[in-house]
This record gives C-alpha cells, sequence and structure tokens, in this order.
C-alpha cells in the first residue's frame, strides 16, 4: 500500500497534520502505538484541554534557535484554531493569563481531529507500533502486521514525558538513524524536588496554595505556588522548572507586588506585641507564616529594622536549592528534541532528506505552561501539511 504521507504519532500534532493534508487531498495513513488517538489531549487541562493562548508568540517558546517558531506560529495562529473550535460549535472560556478551555470535555477536540481527519479522507491506524523505517523518499515503514510505503514520513511521536500514557524516545532515534542531531532533552513544565531535611518542613505544608513569584536565570514567572509532599509545584514552578538546571537555586517572592520591609515595619509599629510567628501568619497564609517564623524568639516590637530586613528579605527573596524534579512521570512536555538547524521552520521538513518531517513536541521547540504547546502542535502540524 502507498501512501503520499505517513504521520507517525496520533496527538495533536500528528492529529492536526493529518487532518490538514487529507484535506489538501493526500492520501494519508496516521499510526500510533496507542490504543486510543490523542490521550495527551484527552487528559490536558484537568480534562478540559488548555487548547491555546491568546498571547501566544516566539517569545513563549524555549529553543536552541529561538525564532525558529516565528513562521509556523504566524502562518497558523491561535486565532486560526479558535476559529475551528467555534466552527466546530465547542463552547470555551478564557482564564487567567490567556489560556483557553473548553467548557466541556477535552475529548470534543479529540473528536474534532479525529473526524476531521477521518471524514477528509486519512486513514487512522491504532495499536500499531513500527517496527523498521528504511529508505529516504519514498520511505519504507513496516508495522507488526503490514508494510507501507510513502512519499513523505512526518514524525508526530512527541517527547518523553508521562511514560505511562505510552511515550518513548521514538522520534529521536528516527532523527538519530537520519543523521539529524538531537539537543539535550530534559523533563520540562514539572514539579521540584527537595532533600530530605528540607522535604520535611515542606511536606508539612502540603497542599497549600499561595501567590508567589519564582526567578530563576533572569526570569520569573507570578502564579499560584503549590506545596507538595515531595516538593514545590504549582503554574509558577512548572514554568522555571523549564529554566533551572540541576545545582541552581531558585528565588520566590511571597509577597510579590508589596514592599515585605514596610510591611513589617508596620506591622511593629500598629500590633508590636505579638510574635514573630504571629506577625508573619498575618502577612503570609497562616500555616506558612508560622512555619517560617519557626526559631524567631520574642515580639516583633523587640526587632530592629537591622533584625527586620533579613526577615523581609526571606519573604521576599526567599532562596531555594532543588535537588531535582519529579522526572519524566509527571513532567508535561520535554525540553529540548530534534535540532532545528537541521529543519527547515516553513515546512519542518529535514533539509537533508526533503521527504521527512518532524513536528510538535518532537521538535527542539517548547512552550510554556497555558496552552501554547498546543499551539506549537497546531501551527507546526499545518505547517508541514501543506508540505507534503
Amino acid at each position: 500500500m502507498h501512501y503520499d504521507a505517513v504521520i507517525l504519532g496520533a496527538g495533536a500534532a500528528g492529529l492536526f497534520c493529518a487532518l490538514n493534508a487529507a484535506r489538501r487531498g493526500r492520501r494519508v495513513l496516521i499510526a500510533d502505538h496507542a490504543r486510543a488517538p490523542g490521550e495527551k489531549i484527552r487528559i490536558s487541562g484537568g480534562g478540559r484541554c488548555n487548547f491555546t493562548n491568546l498571547h501566544a508568540s516566539p517569545e513563549n517558546f524555549l529553543s536552541a534557535n529561538p525564532r525558529f517558531a516565528v513562521s509556523a506560529l504566524a502562518r497558523y495562529t491561535q486565532y486560526d484554531f479558535l476559529e475551528m473550535v467555534e466552527a466546530e460549535g465547542i463552547a470555551w472560556h478564557e482564564k487567567t493569563l490567556g489560556q483557553l478551555f473548553c467548557d466541556g470535555r477535552s475529548t470534543q477536540i479529540v473528536d474534532m481531529l479525529v473526524r476531521g481527519a477521518t471524514e477528509a479522507g486519512a486513514e487512522l491506524a491504532l495499536s500499531a507500533p513500527v517496527r523498521e523505517i528504511a529508505g529516504d523518499g519514498p520511505f519504507d515503514i513496516r508495522f507488526e502486521d503490514r508494510s507501507v510505503t510513502s512519499d513523505a514520513l512526518v514524525i508526530a511521536t512527541g517527547g518523553k514525558s508521562i511514560p505511562k500514557m505510552g511515550a518513548t524516545g521514538f522520534g529521536y532515534d528516527v532523527a538519530r538513524q537520519y543523521g539529524v542531531p538531537v539537543t539535550e532533552i530534559r523533563p520540562a513544565l514539572v514539579p521540584l524536588t527537595f532533600t530530605d531535611a528540607e522535604k520535611a518542613w515542606i511536606g508539612a505544608l502540603s497542599g497549600l496554595s499561595v501567590d508567589a513569584q519564582v526567578s530563576c536565570n533572569d526570569t520569573q514567572f507570578r502564579e499560584g505556588m503549590l506545596f507538595t509532599h515531595r516538593g514545590l509545584s504549582g503554574p509558577s514552578i512548572l514554568q522555571i522548572s523549564s529554566y533551572w538546571r540541576e545545582g541552581e537555586e531558585i528565588a520566590v517572592d511571597l509577597m510579590p507586588g508589596e514592599d515585605a520591609f514596610a510591611r513589617l515595619r508596620d506591622l511593629r509599629q500598629s500590633a508590636g506585641r505579638q510574635s514573630v510567628r504571629g506577625a508573619l501568619a498575618q502577612v503570609l497564609p497562616r500555616r506558612l507564616g508560622e512555619q517560617l517564623g519557626e526559631g524567631y524568639g520574642g515580639n516583633l516590637a523587640d526587632m530592629s529594622d537591622a533584625a527586620l530586613r533579613p526577615l523581609a528579605e526571606q519573604l521576599s527573596n526567599w532562596r531555594l536549592r532543588p535537588a531535582g524534579s519529579e522526572g519524566y512521570r509527571t513532567a508535561e512536555v520535554t525540553l529540548g528534541g530534534v535540532d532545528t538547524d537541521a529543519l527547515d521552520s516553513r515546512t519542518m521538513a529535514v533539509k537533508a532528506v526533503p521527504g521527512l518531517y518532524f513536528i510538535g513536541e518532537v521538535v527542539d521547540v517548547t512552550g510554556w505552561l497555558g496552552g501554547y504547546n498546543f499551539q506549537w502542535a497546531w501551527s507546526s502540524g499545518w505547517a508541514a501539511a501543506q508540505a507534503i
């Protein structure tokens, strides 16, 4: 059986590429080793799929070449995908920071993509692991039960994040087979963990969420921060995890937008008889304030300005050194991937192997938390679909 294009990976990028290529009259096979398509779409956004972000732009992505994503993002935008969602009759709403979610279940997005692809003529093969790939156009692809040939081969198999859902390094192996370099890969958008000593007191605050600005390597995010039994999570931590490296510190501002020293000094004047723990429990959530106030004896009135300043510094520039992250097990995406220097930014094709394409998470383009990675899937999938 011969196809114009075989797409490996029935996730967001692969399904969207198949849909658009089939609508252009291409004979398309999309195959996946999983038993169901779009599983990451299904679980995303708490089951409501944060399908894009109104603010999506190249500045919201990490890559060794930060300009690589410009072309695809400009040619298929968040507004283009939103128009498709609305045409399908899928109700949606905007949350914080431009994040768009389905009002209903995320399966609406999966159904839209699968139905759109198959109605356009694409063939979907599930539980179809690839056994061998050969050739460089046409390509020979051998599955367990059959072999096919194809003029174009699109790798949309994602990264290594969430292996329990079947994620593997397959796409990177294909890249290396064809001499395409792969940059360092690592878990991203992932909770950070700490040593046992730190984990003990952080774990005592498990379940507590606070508004915080978290910084590392000249980058900062202000969103919720969540204390867990393993360490720290929440949007601000997930965001900064993409910029953090082992051995480095993160800085946490527990009173973002506020002068912690001025606030403590005002409290000293108005309620100086209370304990330091009690004072901190007024400016922070009670459990956190009491925890940070451990070891401070006496009343707030007993503290000089010189003594207040390091306490204020702890509130506005709390330095922590994570021991690691929770790894691919809970990482939402994989940072790094197929080197963009080897790809044509307009088509996502390998420059040295024009019929071979890489799209979505497998490429060294990683978005922020909040719908950006789905937008990269739509944009890169659309770009490849116009070329195959």
